[in-house]
């Protein structure tokens, strides 16, 4: 089946170019949404694959598509990947997005529409659980800390739960893939974690980090 789409941009010009593009390639766009409330009931509507939603949109034009999207992912968990497109780098929104799970969700800048193959698997993979974070956005994050070679110290297996986590697995969901206990892989988390020097805090969600890692370093 088709992968089922919402567009919520408030460029009808952008919005109206991304519906052709998809439609182009396959992708069944069920329908179009100018602003956040427009969106939020659009997507209870029609309980799209994915929604693509631009950061800032009317009526604040501040981080409508970031609270929507947060919306979203409390009433329909990860049923509904969400692609959300900025015009800008912003990190902070970033972390926001990513703070309740790495799955079915992307960022990326809306520069990227333009390589239509680069965007298109961005759909599809966010579409289907996995997680897509513009190299802008985890360069600057990662910009924050200092790090030499971070995926060097970790043996082949953690490297494999990382793996599993960037795509977007929960924690039982990487043990029943590696037949192993959740306690196991919950174990390996503070491993990797512990070896990409990524200390508890309140304002830092570890789980996200490791993943921008593990994007940037492939």
């Amino acid at each position: 089946m088709a992968i089922r789409v919402v567009v919520a941009e408030d460029s009808v010009l952008l919005r109206e170019g991304i519906v052709v593009l998809l439609r182009d390639e396959g992708f069944d766009v069920r329908g179009q949404a100018g602003d956040a409330d427009e969106l939020l009931r659009l997507v209870d509507d029609v309980r799209p694959d994915i929604a693509i939603v631009d950061i800032r949109m009317p009526p604040g034009l501040g981080d409508e598509g970031i609270r929507a999207t947060q919306s979203i992912r409390r009433i329909h968990g990860d049923a509904v990947g969400v692609l959300v497109l900025s015009q800008y780098v912003e990190p902070d929104f970033a972390l926001r997005l990513l703070e309740d799970g790495d799955g079915g969700l992307g960022y990326l800048l809306k520069d990227r529409v333009a390589d239509v193959s680069e965007f298109i698997e961005a759909v599809r993979r966010v579409a289907r659980g996995g997680s897509v974070i513009d190299q802008a956005i985890v360069s600057q994050l990662l910009a924050r800390r200092r790090r030499t070679d971070p995926l060097e110290a970790l043996t082949d297996r953690e490297r494999e739960v990382l793996a599993l986590m960037a795509e977007g697995y929960s924690n039982q969901a990487i043990a029943d893939r590696m037949s192993l206990s959740e306690k196991t892989i919950e174990s390996y988390n503070g491993t990797i974690f512990g070896k990409l020097a990524l200390e508890p805090a309140p304002d830092v969600h570890r789980r996200v980090l490791a993943v921008l890692t593990f994007l940037q370093a492939r």
